[in-house]
C-alpha cells in the first residue's frame, strides 16, 4: 500500500491547486472531485491519506469517501479499510463494459476449466494494486476451494494477481507499489518489492503464475494471462485453485498448464470474434 509522503497523488503541489480559489469554486465538490482523482490513479485511498491530501479533518474525509461510495463511485474493500474505484467509475471509462464482455464470455471457459480439472476456476482483473474476482466457479470435488465471485484481494499475494503485474512496466509497476515494503495476507506472502520483481521476471520466464497459502491458508492456485486479441494487451488472468493437499509444488502447478493454455486460447478466440 502507498503512503501518503511518497505517492503523487498525495502531493499538494500536484493535486491541490496553489493558487487562489476560484470565487465561485463549491469546495465540497472540489473535494470530492480531488478524491475521486487520487483513488481513480492509485488504485486505493485511506481515509487518513484522503484527508491529509485535502487538509481537513478525518471526520470529513470520511464523509466525503461515504458519499462517493453512495454513488458507486469508489468501494471499500473491508469495514475500516482502503477505498477502491467502484462501477461507476467504470461506466463513464467504458470499462465496464469490457468487463461485461469478459465475464460473460468466461463463463463457459470457466465451466470448462472445472469439467477438466474439478477444481475451482476463476477469472481475475487489476484494480490498482488489488484483483478482483470477475467470475468463479466452483469445483466439483467434495473438499475443494470456494468460488470466490466479487472479492478483493491484493495482487501480489494470489497467483492471478502477479500474473497481471508481471504484464507490467518496471515503472508502471513502482507506480502501483511504490513502498519497498508490501503488505502481506500470511506468512508466506511477498512482502518485498524486491522479492516480487524477482517473481514477476520468473512469472514472465515460465508464462504462469503461482500461489502457495501467500493468500489464504491451505489454498494453492496457478494462473495464466488473458490478452486482448487486437491489442495483445493483458486484460485478465484466469486461475485453477484447490486445497494445498492437491496444488502445493510448482510441478503440480505446472500440470495445470495445459488445460490453462487451453482455456486461455478459447477465451481468447470468444474475445476476438465477440
Amino acid at each position: 500500500m502507498t503512503t501518503s509522503a511518497e505517492s503523487d497523488d498525495l502531493t499538494p503541489a500536484v493535486a491541490r491547486p496553489t493558487a487562489a480559489p476560484l470565487p465561485h469554486l463549491v469546495q465540497s465538490a472540489d473535494h470530492a472531485l480531488t478524491l475521486l482523482r487520487a483513488v481513480t490513479r492509485r488504485g486505493s485511498l485511506r481515509v487518513a491519506e484522503a484527508a491529509q491530501l485535502l487538509e481537513v479533518v478525518p471526520s470529513t474525509a470520511h464523509r466525503l469517501l461515504t458519499t462517493l461510495g453512495h454513488q458507486g463511485f469508489v468501494v471499500q474493500e473491508r469495514r475500516g479499510g482502503a477505498y477502491l474505484p467502484g462501477p461507476t467509475i467504470a461506466e463513464l471509462t467504458g470499462t465496464s463494459s469490457m468487463e461485461a464482455d469478459l465475464r460473460g464470455l468466461a463463463r463457459p471457459t470457466l465451466e470448462w476449466l472445472r469439467d477438466q480439472t474439478r477444481e475451482t476456476a476463476s477469472i481475475l482483473v487489476r484494480e490498482g494494486p488489488h484483483v478482483r474476482f470477475l467470475d468463479s466457479v466452483d469445483g466439483s470435488r467434495s473438499v475443494r476451494v470456494s468460488a470466490r465471485t466479487g472479492v478483493v484481494l491484493l495482487a501480489h499475494c494470489t497467483s492471478g494477481g502477479k500474473v497481471l503485474l508481471a504484464a507490467l512496466s518496471r515503472d508502471e509497476l513502482c507506480q502501483c507499489l511504490p513502498e519497498p515494503q508490501l503488505p502481506g495476507h500470511s506468512t508466506r506472502s511477498i512482502t518485498s518489492r524486491d522479492r516480487l520483481e524477482a517473481e514477476l521476471a520468473e512469472v514472465r520466464r515460465r508464462g504462469y503464475a503461482t500461489n502457495f497459502e501467500e493468500g489464504d491458508a491451505d489454498i494453492g492456485a496457478a494462473a495464466i494471462a488473458v490478452r486482448a486479441p487486437r491489442t495483445d494487451q493483458v486484460v485478465a488472468a484466469l486461475c485453477l485453485a484447490a486445497p494445498l493437499a492437491r496444488l502445493h509444488t510448482k510441478r503440480a502447478a505446472a500440470a495445470l498448464l495445459p488445460v490453462l493454455r487451453s482455456g486461455r486460447d478459447q477465451l481468447e478466440l470468444a474475445l476476438a470474434i465477440r
